[in-house]
């Protein structure tokens, strides 16, 4: 599994973003990744690098269908595959 982390940054209309990135989340959600936001990014699970970057795609074309001319996206990606990549299994290795 993929465990990836996840910023937008919507440029060109106004200051705060809050209620679109809500959106933005929807979006990734509807795309079959399950989603961990928090304060400064979102962490997300995925299947495979594909589904991620379709997921991604996805949701950077419904941002700029709301009229933002720019969008910067930062991805951090842990592809594991020699044990079980979750959040709950590196939650549980901190915890």
């Amino acid at each position: 599994m993929i465990v990836a982390d996840v910023t937008f940054y919507p440029i060109g209309k106004g200051i705060s973003v809050g209620p679109v990135i809500k959106r933005a989340i929807e979006t990734l959600r509807s795309n079959g990744l399950k989603c961990y936001p928090n304060s400064m990014a979102t962490v997300v699970e995925a299947n495979s690098i594909k589904e991620l970057f379709n997921a991604l795609e996805n949701t950077e074309s419904f941002l700029i269908s709301l009229g933002f001319q720019r969008v910067e996206t930062i991805i951090k990606i842990d592809h594991r595959v020699d044990l079980e990549n979750s959040v709950s299994r590196k939650i549980d290795a901190i915890s």
